[in-house]
């Protein structure tokens, strides 16, 4: 009988936590993240609300990392750059 896989099941998932750690950025810098970049950054959840982050999500988290901090893009400049970068994969 197959079930729907909950993020316990989906191996290489992380805690918000250990998100943080890996990319260097706080806890609460990711949580904002997640809201100012939505259409990007959507990490899975638990049954209780847990945030769990894919690699591919991990990868988001950098790339958004180094937009608005290494290259000084603003929020609404890195939104635009990942929305560019979106549409040049989808073509």
């Amino acid at each position: 009988m197959p079930t729907s896989k909950t993020a316990k099941q989906i191996p290489d998932t992380v805690s918000i936590s250990q998100a943080s750690t890996i990319v260097g950025v706080e806890v609460h810098t990711l949580r904002y993240w997640e809201t100012e970049f939505s259409e990007f950054l959507t990490p899975i959840r638990t049954k209780g609300g847990q945030r769990r982050y894919r690699p591919e999500d991990i990868q988001t988290v950098f790339t958004i990392k180094r937009l608005l901090r290494d290259e000084m893009y603003s929020i609404a400049g890195a939104r635009r750059h990942l929305q560019l970068q979106r549409d040049r994969v989808a073509a």
